[in-house]
């Protein structure tokens, strides 16, 4: 064969390889794109029921009574949602009118006030704090914590975490301006709702002695 007919051949396989190298270029990377997509979406599958089944063991009631007609739903979804400070905020606002201080234009609850508030609404309130704190927080949790420091306000403070240290010297921590109470399950037992710690001694014996907690009815599931 002649030398420009080597040549030719050679041209003619050396293009076929670049062609096949060129091809392969664009083919691989989308090749290990639609692998990467498949990942994805058989670890969703995988992930997803593993949620949906979070999401029913924790489900959101919606029969919660009330005899003044409030609805507890917003409490009950910051509460399933670890909305820890929000509900706080939420179960302040829902004693001051169920207490009548709102009607009389307050943003507190004397603790003269505290027997008007209805058992019904402080035992929704109750069973919503317990169920979603795994019987962490709530007034039930906070009552027998009283009980064990029998009375002492000083006492029941620091087993609940309301109190904290500069130094040496112990005092009760600070809800004006930067909060510095714990909004998280991690928080000690009995140390939400802070409702009670806002006017002293006598609303914190006032609620933890209101008459919803003279029998286990409130416990009962409507």
């Amino acid at each position: 064969m002649p030398r420009s007919s080597h040549i030719t051949v050679l041209s003619i396989a050396i293009a076929l390889a670049l062609v096949a190298s060129t091809t392969s270029a664009f083919v691989v990377p989308g090749a290990a794109l639609s692998a990467r997509r498949t990942v994805s979406v058989f670890e969703t599958a995988t992930t997803e029921p593993a949620a949906a089944e979070a999401t029913d063991n924790d489900d959101i009631p919606t029969n919660l009574p009330s005899d003044i007609g409030m609805d507890y739903i917003p409490l009950a979804t910051m509460l399933a949602t670890g909305q820890f400070e929000e509900a706080d905020q939420f179960t302040r606002d829902a004693l001051i009118k169920l207490a009548g201080s709102k009607d009389a234009g307050r943003d507190f609850v004397y603790f003269t006030e505290v027997k008007r508030i209805p058992s019904t609404d402080l035992a929704t309130i109750e069973r919503l704090w317990l169920k979603f704190s795994k019987g962490k927080f709530g007034y039930s949790v906070q009552k027998k914590k009283w009980s064990l420091s029998k009375g002492d306000f000083e006492v029941f403070c620091q087993k609940i975490g309301w109190t904290t240290t500069d130094g040496e010297i112990e005092r009760k921590k600070k809800w004006f301006g930067a909060s510095e109470f714990t909004y998280d399950i991690k928080a000690p037992e009995g140390h939400l709702p802070l409702t009670s710690a806002l006017r002293g001694t006598s609303l914190v014996r006032e609620l933890l002695t209101h008459p919803v907690w003279e029998n286990d009815d409130w416990k009962k599931e409507p």
